[in-house]
């Protein structure tokens, strides 16, 4: 089992940056995938972007050049630097660790961006 818990949310206005980080916990071993997904209201789940444990990241068009995701491997976290923010980045943000075959999701953290 893996817990996975987000921090770094909250109430930023168009053009600030923030931080979000998630710490895992549990049984992790070998390959595997961490990630920040996002779900407006109304709207579904999307990928924010990943980053495997080796290093390899992808990024939603939307935010390439403004977020940079990163991850520390010996504490089993993951970042989520997000600059240049817009009203429309205001979502919950999950943190997801994908390990063959099991996925794990945080609990959410809200990034509200104001105008």
């Amino acid at each position: 089992q893996v817990q996975l818990v987000e921090s770094g949310g909250g109430l930023v206005q168009a053009g600030d940056s923030l931080r979000l980080s998630c710490a895992a916990s549990g049984s992790i071993f070998g390959f595997n995938v961490m990630g920040w997904y996002r779900q407006a209201p109304g709207k579904q789940r999307e990928l924010v972007a990943t980053i495997t444990s080796g290093g390899s990241f992808n990024y939603a068009d939307s935010v390439k050049g403004r977020f940079t995701i990163s991850r520390d491997n010996a504490k089993n976290t993951v970042y989520l630097q997000m600059n240049s923010l817009k009203p429309e980045d205001t979502a919950v943000y999950y943190c997801k660790l994908s390990q063959p075959p099991f996925s794990y999701w945080g609990q959410g953290t809200q990034v509200t961006v104001s105008s």
